[in-house]
């Protein structure tokens, strides 16, 4: 088949897809398909969002099974783009499936449909190339009759892209077992120069070099804008009032849960037809949400990065952030969700003063130093049988996020690997690369500078996001708010911006007691293990707010400062306190007489000791105790040398450690406990992971208390 037959036959295909049977695939389109389909290469696209990368992979697909080619294997990191293709294929008539974590009993199945050819494309997550029963069974017979390799979203595979993910890094193993001749397509919205040489380099590795089809990422449909507002209150007010101006429906992006969740709370109680969308919600709210939104039931989505990559919807109307994300090159990602079926759409940023505390909260993502890598190597070494996450976390002083990331890295880099029950060293020769390490820093902070500047530019918006892309021929765009003028009118009324400061002022978010003693205390020397016996527990308890809101958390997050200075509690934080325990007390399951299922009331308060804010907890729990008309029983002391409680972002197995000892009940409060049995509040400042309050309530409960009720300023969830 000549050239011209194939460019017809793609086109009718394309036709298919898309439903129009006018449809014809574009020049640079064309090129992809044919260097997949004729030359069988392998190839990196980097274009704007909207511009039919998936097109791309799909008339391929048609026209390689049609040539006896086996099925495509996509790999793409979220499930909601997943349903979106699977729904595409359709279309043309092209069975899809997907396999991960949500469809585990279906996988079985699907592999046999495979095997009898009745499966053209199967979708799954990254992190499936390298769970256990994948790897070892599925992934190498998939190797060996995939007819087109599809890596969704490469810029991922790139510990320089703005979104690495060592799962990623596993296809290199599935690059190499590839058949001879077996196509390659890699795609993206966002890569710079560097990461774009970076995965063509991978995908290039043994199969000669990787064809590297590059465009214009101008987004000629988008009217980008700042709108600075002097705090959260007046964001709030101005995203209410100025809601039903915004074109169509469109995504709304914070930088937090806990903003998401506020938001929404605030658009619904205004009226407008809103869903929250974020890390915590289930998977079957987050289908309805997207549902929704597409079929436009709701105006927006109030999501955070959880939405990212994993969703189209063409008509989007418009994107507005409540806050910066630390990166131009995420941003520009986000935003390019809008304007792709429209002529015109409108992207807005609203910054605000605490977004770089949360880049720093979120920042912990660098590459442990060398020193916990090799402790954690030796430790698998040492151990003669696989070590879970929760077993290596006895050993090693990194949060589990950051421990699972590493670990991951190791096993892209073949020291470690796992296996059923978790991870075992290979004993393979490991070299730590302390100058790429710190390179990649560098990038991340040259990152957060570039978003700082983007806020501040008075240059072309959209030429400077191009230009943080490295994206030739980058210019002024003519409609961004510096090209044309602002307008956004920045105005609030007096009534909406009372009713955000209200609603951001509400304070109380209930903290979940541990029930569970991490796993391996004992090799600690720590005799804690299983479940915490119910006598001993604390129960749920209430904090004025959380450091990642955008409400109380901007309050609370300069008095908790590492620097911040010690004082008396404010009385403002105070009396917001007291409005607290009030409306805990009238909750089902609070002590006013009149509740549901009441329980006895509070006897007194007893504090947690502060080395770093001792004034600032003593007079919080005084005060509470005054207010409400409780005696203040005292405080626990510290037994041994003091500051071993202190506060530190380490693992539930090291932050407890540094806890079992750590405080005793004095004489004067064990006497002050058995003199008013009954339940206690347990005050401090700020809790993070849970084991302070964990193991003073075991201490006062053994002493003599009733229930253990915790009341602190903050939480950091």
């Amino acid at each position: 088949m000549d050239d011209q037959e194939l460019h017809t036959e793609a086109d009718a295909i394309l036709a298919e897809l898309v439903g129009d049977p006018g449809a014809r695939l574009r020049e640079d389109q064309w090129q992809a398909v044919a260097a997949l389909v004729r030359e069988r290469r392998r190839a990196l696209v980097v274009q704007r969002t909207g511009w039919g990368k998936s097109a791309v992979y799909f008339v391929a697909t048609a026209l390689l099974r049609r040539r006896g080619a086996g099925p495509t294997v996509i790999v793409s990191p979220l499930l909601a783009l997943m349903r979106n293709q699977v729904e595409s294929a359709a279309r043309a008539g092209i069975r899809a499936r997907t396999i991960n974590s949500a469809n585990p009993e279906e996988w079985e199945t699907i592999h046999g449909e495979i095997e009898r050819g009745e499966t053209d494309v199967l979708l799954v997550s990254p992190e499936r190339l390298n769970s256990v029963d994948f790897r070892d069974q599925m992934l190498p017979k998939l190797a060996a009759t995939t007819g087109l390799l599809v890596v969704d979203e490469a810029h991922c595979i790139s510990d320089w892209g703005h979104d690495f993910r060592p799962d990623y890094r596993r296809l290199r193993a599935m690059l190499a077992e590839l058949s001879p001749g077996v196509p390659v397509l890699a795609t993206t919205a966002t890569a710079n120069a560097r990461v774009t040489a970076d995965v063509a380099e991978q995908l290039g590795t043994g199969a000669g070099e990787a064809l590297v089809l590059r465009g214009p990422l101008e987004r000629e449909s988008l009217r980008l804008g700042v709108v600075r507002l002097p705090d959260a209150a007046h964001r709030l007010a101005w995203l209410a009032e100025h809601f039903d101006e915004l074109p169509g429906s469109g995504i709304v992006y914070t930088l937090t849960v806990a903003a998401a969740e506020e938001a929404t709370a605030f658009l619904r109680q205004r009226g407008f037809p809103v869903a929250s969308y974020t890390g915590r919600t289930e998977n079957a709210d987050r289908l309805q949400a997207e549902n929704d939104l597409l079929a436009n039931r709701v105006k927006a989505l109030i999501a955070t990065s959880a939405l990212g990559m994993g969703f189209d919807k063409p008509d989007l109307g418009f994107v507005v952030h409540l806050g910066s994300p630390s990166s131009p090159i995420a941003y520009y990602q986000q935003v390019g969700r809008a304007g792709r079926g429209v002529e015109h759409a409108d992207v807005l940023l609203l910054p605000g003063q605490e977004d770089e505390a949360i880049w720093r909260y979120f920042a912990d993502t660098a590459f442990p130093p060398e020193a916990q890598v090799r402790q954690t190597l030796a430790a698998l070494a040492d151990a003669g049988r696989p070590l879970s996450v929760p077993a290596l976390e006895a050993t090693v002083d990194l949060r589990r996020s950051r421990l699972e990331t590493m670990l991951k890295v190791l096993d892209v880099d073949g020291a470690v690997k796992r296996v059923k029950g978790g991870w075992t060293a290979t004993g393979a020769a490991w070299v730590y690369d302390a100058e790429r390490y710190a390179r990649v820093a560098r990038q991340r902070a040259a990152e957060q500078q570039a978003m700082r500047d983007y806020v501040g530019t008075s240059r072309c918006r959209m030429e400077f996001l191009r230009e943080q892309l490295d994206d030739e021929g980058a210019a002024p765009c003519g409609r961004c708010d510096n090209c044309a003028g602002p307008w956004a009118d920045a105005s609030v009324s007096p009534d909406t911006l009372n009713g955000a400061a209200k609603e951001l002022d509400r304070p109380g978010v209930e903290i979940e007691p541990r029930r569970m003693w991490p796993t391996g205390m004992p090799a600690l020397g720590v005799e804690l293990k299983g479940r915490i016996p119910a006598g001993e527990q604390c129960s749920t308890g209430r904090a004025l707010g959380r450091l990642s809101d955008i409400g109380w958390g901007n309050r609370l997050r300069p008095l908790l400062a590492e620097n911040a200075p010690d004082g008396p509690v404010p009385d403002d934080v105070l009396k917001a306190v007291v409005a607290v325990l009030a409306d805990w007390a009238r909750s089902p399951g609070g002590w006013a007489p009149d509740v549901p299922d009441a329980v006895e009331r509070p006897v007194g308060v007893v504090a947690v000791p502060s080395l770093t804010r001792p004034e600032l907890v003593g007079s919080l729990a005084r005060g509470v105790a005054s207010i409400g008309r409780l005696p203040f029983l005292g405080a626990l002391t510290y037994a041994g040398e003091d500051g071993a409680h202190l506060a530190r972002r380490s693992n539930s197995a090291q932050r407890l450690k540094g806890l079992s000892e750590a405080f005793m009940v004095s004489g004067d409060l064990a006497d002050a406990l058995a003199g008013t049995p009954g339940p206690v509040l347990l005050v401090d400042d700020c809790t993070d992971t849970g084991w302070t309050l964990a193991v003073a309530a075991r201490l006062l409960r053994r002493a003599g208390s009733g229930e253990v009720l915790p009341l602190v300023l903050a939480a950091t969830g």
